[in-house]
């Protein structure tokens, strides 16, 4: 792509890209946006967001942990978050279950709630 044809949409991203310039060198080019772009990635937080909503309502009934409601607001994933708390996958999704989750140390639980970067009380109790 030439420099003159980096993608200058108004747009509150801003990406790097490698374009040729007018003497045939490859340079690096800021773009202020593309609308496309913008519009994909805005419906994948979209769906993102209605991801955690879903798993809001299924930790207010009981039927998650809140550990699968902060990883999720986290855009983390089952092996991410494993990987963060040194465990292997299945060890953090049985965490998932309410009646484990409530049987977990002190330690596990401070261990998850400096993962996400919040307080011990937020961990047991999700906002409504």
């Amino acid at each position: 792509m030439k420099d003159k044809d980096v993608p200058q949409d108004n747009s509150s991203f801003t990406d790097l890209y490698y374009a040729v310039d007018d003497e045939g060198n490859y340079i690096t080019k800021k773009s202020t946006g593309w609308e496309p772009k913008k519009i994909a990635l805005s419906k994948s937080l979209d769906l993102i967001d209605e991801r955690v909503e879903e798993i809001k309502k299924k930790v207010i009934n009981n039927e998650l942990s809140p550990i699968a409601y902060y990883m999720e607001l986290n855009r983390m994933d089952l092996s991410v978050l494993a990987a963060y708390f040194g465990k292997w996958n299945w060890i953090v999704k049985r965490h998932f279950k309410p009646a484990i989750f409530n049987k977990l140390s002190s330690k596990s639980l401070k261990k998850y709630a400096d993962i996400f970067n919040i307080s011990l009380d937020e961990l047991k109790e999700i906002p409504k």
